[in-house]
C-alpha cells in the first residue's frame, strides 16, 4: 500500500488490488473520489477541481 498526503487529502493505493489500477482518495477520514488511473476518470464520488489537479501533478510526479 501506498500512501499520499497533498493538498489536503491523502490518497491510497494497494498493490494487488482489483483492476483496473486505481486511487481512493479521503479528506478527514471520508472518502471523496475513487479515481481510475488507467483511464483518468471517476469510479466512484465527485471530485473538486482541485482533487483532479493533485491527482495529475501527483501521477506527473511518478508518485501514483
Amino acid at each position: 500500500m501506498s500512501k499520499l498526503r497533498r493538498a489536503g487529502f491523502v490518497f491510497l493505493k494497494w498493490k494487488g488490488d482489483h483492476g483496473p489500477e486505481h486511487v481512493h482518495v479521503f479528506r478527514d477520514g471520508r472518502l471523496v473520489v475513487k479515481w481510475d488511473l488507467e483511464y483518468g476518470k471517476v469510479m466512484a464520488g465527485k471530485p473538486s477541481r482541485r482533487v483532479v489537479e493533485a491527482i495529475e501533478e501527483l501521477v506527473r510526479e511518478g508518485l501514483l
